[in-house]
C-alpha cells in the first residue's frame, strides 16, 4: 500500500466480526475489552481471545488498536492498571484509543510504549487543540463525525508534524456530538461516556401531539466522497463505525471502501456492497458544506439493521419481506425499547415479497405495524472465509493470563479540610446579557460567570467575571474565540473555565491566569486532575454525573482545588442539528412523560430536561470533603416550559455505570 494511501480501520465487537474484517482485507482493526470500552453492549473480548486474534492479524500485516475509551472513576484506577499490564504482557497491539487523560500515565506504568490516539469522545474539535493533544502525548486525533470537508482540511493544515488524523467514513450517527451526551446517564445512570448508552435518542418523543423519532439519525456514509478525503495528506485513516454490528456488515463495508479507495471506477459495485451491508438509510450529513443533509430529516425507519417490512395480523403475525431471506439470517422484531422486542432466526429461504410468519413464543403480543429488520446474514462466501480463518486461529497457541500482583497506582492522602476562615467560592453562571438573578430565586452575593460565546461573543465581561468557554469550539470559531480571550486578558480578566482539555491551546500564557477545567471536561478521577495541573490548570470542576462515592473521594487525592456543580440546567445532549419537525423553546415529552426542550446558542443545540440538577442539600457534605468552588449554571428558560419540582440528584445515590 502506498504511504499516502489512507488505511481502512474496521470495527470488531466479537470474534466472527474480527475474522470478517481480516477476510475483507482491512488494514487495521479496532476493538475493546469486556470492560472500559465505549461499546459495552458489544460482546467484546477477553485478553486470552485478543492475544490469539492479534497474532493472526499481525501475521497478515494488519494493525490492532485497543479502544480503552471509557472515563475512569477514582476507585477503578488500580483495576485499569492491572488490565493494561496484562494487555501489554500478553497482547501485541499497536495503539490505545482513549478519552480519559489518566490512561496515559496508567498505560506507561503498565509498560505500554506505542501510540495513544484521542477518541472522538475526547472532543478535540479545533486546530489549536491539536498542539495541546500532541503535548499531552497523543500521535493521532479521531475527528468528530459532525465535521465537513472544509473543517477537516483546516484541521489537517494545522496538524503538527509526527501527528495524524482519523476520520469516520461510515456507520451510525449519534444525535449528540461525541463526548457531549448525558441523556442515558440522566435517565438511569448508564453513562454514554462509559459505553453504557441505552440510546434514549432513538425513542419516540411527542411535541404538540406530534409523535416522532425526533432525535433518531440516519446512518452516515461518505461513499464516493472519500475521493476528496483521499487528497488530504494528514488524514491517514478511514474509520468504519460498528462494534455492535454483524460480521456481514463489517465484511461488506470494508470491501466497499477498499474498492472506492483503490479502484474508484468500480464505484457501482462498491455502492452495492454498502446497500447489502444491512445498515440504516444513509446520509452524507455535513460532509459537503454546500449541500448539507440533515440526518434527522427522514421518513425512513432508523432501527439498526436493514428494514424488511411491517408486521401484519398480530394474531398470526407475518410480514412481506422487501428482501430475499436465507436460512440462518437473523431478524429483529421491533425496536429495542419495545417490550415485545425479539430476535428470530430464519430457518428456510423466503423469496423477495414473500410471507414470513413470526414465532409466537414471545410472552408479549406483537403489535400490527411493528417494523422488522435483518441484523445478520452469513452468506456462503463469508462463511467459507471465516471457517478458513478459524482453522488458522486454532493453530495459534493459547495463553494463560496470570493475575497482576504489583500495583503502584494507589496514592491516598489525608482528605483536605476547607479552612473555616476562607469561605468557598459561590459561582453563578448565566448566558446572554449578564444578569445573574434571571431564573434564579434569591440574591446571589458570590462570584459571577458568563459563557463568552453569548451574543456572538459580543458581551463585554465585567472585571471579576469568570469567563466560560463553550463545550464545543469548531474550526471556524477558533479565531473569534481566541481574539475574545486575548482582549479579555489584556483588560485584566484572570478567571477562565475551559470545557475541553484542548482549550488550553487557546491561551498564550496560561501560567499567568486562573484557568479551571470545567464540568464538560468529564473529570472523574484524581490522576486526570493532577495531569491538568501539570499542563497549567489552576483548578478543576469535576463531572456532575458522578455518584456520591466518587464525588467524596476525589478531593483527598487531587493536587488541585476542586469545584462541583450543585445546581444547573444541565443538558441531556449537545448537538449540531435539530429535527425539522421540532420547535425550539417548546416542551416535548418522552414515552414515560419526562419533559425537555431544545435551545439554540452559538449555532449549537442544547436539549434540557425540565427539572434541574440539584445537589444543594449535599453542599455541606461536599465542602467537608474538600470542595472549594460551588457552581450554579442558569439558562434562559422559555416561557412555555414548566420546570418540575422533583429530585435532581442525578447519580448521587446510584452507582454510575
Amino acid at each position: 500500500m502506498n504511504s499516502n494511501t489512507p488505511m481502512i480501520l474496521a470495527p470488531a465487537g466479537n470474534t466472527n466480526s474480527f475474522l470478517a474484517a481480516i477476510a475483507a482485507g482491512t488494514d487495521a482493526i479496532y476493538c475493546g475489552l469486556k470492560i472500559f470500552s465505549a461499546r459495552m453492549e458489544a460482546d467484546n473480548f477477553s485478553i486470552e481471545e485478543l492475544s490469539r486474534l492479534a497474532a493472526l492479524a499481525h501475521s497478515k500485516q494488519i494493525k490492532l488498536y485497543i479502544a480503552f475509551n471509557s472515563i475512569i472513576k477514582e476507585s477503578e484506577q488500580e483495576k485499569v492498571f492491572k488490565i493494561l499490564t496484562k494487555l501489554c504482557r500478553f497482547v501485541k497491539f499497536d495503539a490505545l484509543i482513549v478519552q480519559d487523560l489518566a490512561m496515559i500515565p496508567l498505560a506507561k506504568k503498565a509498560g505500554f510504549k506505542k501510540e495513544f490516539h484521542v477518541s472522538t469522545l475526547g472532543n478535540c474539535t479545533f486546530p489549536k487543540g491539536l498542539g495541546a493533544a500532541k503535548k499531552a502525548g497523543f500521535s493521532r486525533v479521531v475527528l468528530p463525525r459532525e465535521f465537513n470537508i472544509d473543517e477537516i482540511k483546516e484541521m489537517a493544515q494545522n496538524t503538527p508534524d509526527d501527528m495524524a488524523l482519523e476520520v469516520f467514513i461510515h456507520g451510525a450517527l449519534c444525535y449528540s456530538i461525541s463526548g457531549r451526551c448525558y441523556w442515558s446517564s440522566w435517565f438511569g445512570g448508564k453513562s454514554a461516556l462509559r459505553g453504557r448508552c441505552v440510546q434514549p435518542c432513538r425513542r419516540i418523543y411527542e411535541q404538540k401531539d406530534k409523535k416522532k423519532r425526533h432525535f433518531s439519525c440516519m446512518d452516515f456514509s461518505a461513499d464516493v466522497l472519500v475521493k476528496v478525503l483521499k487528497q488530504i495528506p494528514k488524514v491517514t485513516t478511514w474509520k468504519i463505525e460498528g462494534r455492535k454490528k454483524s460480521p456481514h456488515y463489517v465484511y461488506y463495508t470494508v470491501k466497499a471502501y477498499k474498492l472506492l479507495r483503490d479502484d474508484p471506477a468500480q464505484k457501482k459495485q462498491a455502492l452495492s456492497y454498502l446497500d447489502y451491508a444491512m445498515g440504516r438509510q444513509f446520509s452524507h450529513y455535513n460532509l459537503l458544506s454546500q449541500r448539507v443533509q440533515n440526518p434527522l430529516d427522514h421518513t425512513s425507519e432508523t432501527g439498526s439493521g436493514l428494514f424488511l417490512g411491517r408486521v401484519k395480523n398480530p394474531g398470526e403475525p407475518y410480514f412481506n419481506t422487501q428482501e430475499e431471506l436465507f436460512s440462518g439470517d437473523l431478524l429483529r422484531i421491533g425496536y429495542e425499547e419495545n417490550e415485545f422486542h425479539d430476535i428470530q432466526k430464519v430457518t428456510r429461504a423466503i423469496p423477495k415479497k414473500g410471507k414470513f410468519y413470526l414465532s409466537k413464543r414471545s410472552k408479549f403480543k406483537i403489535k400490527k405495524g411493528t417494523p422488522v429488520f435483518i441484523i445478520d446474514r452469513r452468506g456462503p462466501e463469508l462463511a467459507s472465509l471465516i471457517k478458513g480463518l478459524e482453522s488458522e486461529l486454532e493453530r495459534i497457541e493459547k495463553i494463560q493470563v496470570r493475575p497482576v500482583l504489583d500495583s503502584p497506582v494507589s496514592r491516598v492522602r489525608p482528605a483536605k479540610q476547607t479552612s473555616s476562615k476562607k469561605k468557598p467560592v459561590e459561582l453563578l453562571v448565566s448566558r446572554g446579557k449578564h444578569n445573574p438573578n434571571k431564573n434564579y430565586s434569591g440574591n446571589h452575593r458570590g462570584d459571577t460567570g458568563m459563557w463568552i460565546s453569548s451574543n456572538a461573543y459580543g458581551n463585554k465581561p465585567p472585571g471579576r467575571t469568570w469567563l466560560w468557554l463553550d463545550p464545543l469550539v469548531f474550526p471556524g470559531e477558533e479565531n473569534i474565540c481566541r481574539s475574545y480571550v486575548d482582549k479579555a486578558v489584556k483588560k485584566g480578566t484572570k478567571n477562565f473555565v475551559l470545557n475541553a482539555f484542548w482549550q488550553i491551546g487557546l491561551f498564550k500564557n496560561p501560567k499567568n491566569l486562573n484557568l479551571w477545567a470545567g464540568p464538560f471536561c468529564n473529570i472523574t478521577n484524581s490522576m486526570t486532575v493532577n495531569l491538568m495541573k501539570a499542563h497549567g490548570f489552576s483548578g478543576a470542576i469535576v463531572s456532575p454525573e458522578l455518584d456520591k462515592e466518587t464525588f467524596l473521594s476525589l478531593p483527598g487525592t487531587s493536587d488541585l482545588p476542586l469545584g462541583v456543580v450543585t445546581h444547573a440546567n444541565w443538558p441531556l445532549a449537545v448537538s449540531r442539528i435539530i429535527s425539522p419537525d421540532l420547535t425550539p423553546g417548546q416542551m416535548f415529552q418522552s414515552p414515560k412523560g419526562e419533559g425537555a426542550w431544545v435551545s439554540k446558542s452559538n449555532n449549537i443545540y442544547y436539549t434540557y430536561p425540565n427539572w434541574p440538577l440539584d445537589l444543594s442539600a449535599q453542599k455541606e457534605e461536599l465542602q467537608k470533603a474538600g470542595y472549594s468552588v460551588f457552581v450554579s449554571l442558569r439558562e434562559n428558560i422559555p416561557k412555555s416550559v414548566k420546570i418540575k419540582s422533583r429530585p435532581g440528584l442525578w447519580n448521587w445515590n446510584l452507582k454510575l455505570l
